[in-house]
């Protein structure tokens, strides 16, 4: 589990959602999963409760320990 930075008040926010509520300002945020090769967003994908992440734009499956993610006020 990777934790970014709510956009509203700077705060560690959880990335395994696509849309979390801060803890600390109570925003609504939209999380998004980004490759780290080209900065296209990614697809989430869940088998056998494992998550991974596929990059459409290289063609390639991308660890969860290298996705970068965005977070952006919803």
């Amino acid at each position: 589990m990777s934790t970014v930075q709510c956009p509203g008040c700077g705060e560690g926010i959880d990335t395994r959602g696509r849309e979390v509520t801060c803890g600390h300002c109570q925003r609504l945020v939209r999380i998004q999963p980004l490759c780290p090769d080209c900065g296209e967003p990614l697809e989430r994908l869940k088998a056998c409760g494992a998550v991974d992440y596929f990059c459409n734009h290289c063609n390639s499956l991308i660890s969860k320990s290298r996705v970068r993610f965005d977070a952006t006020l919803a």
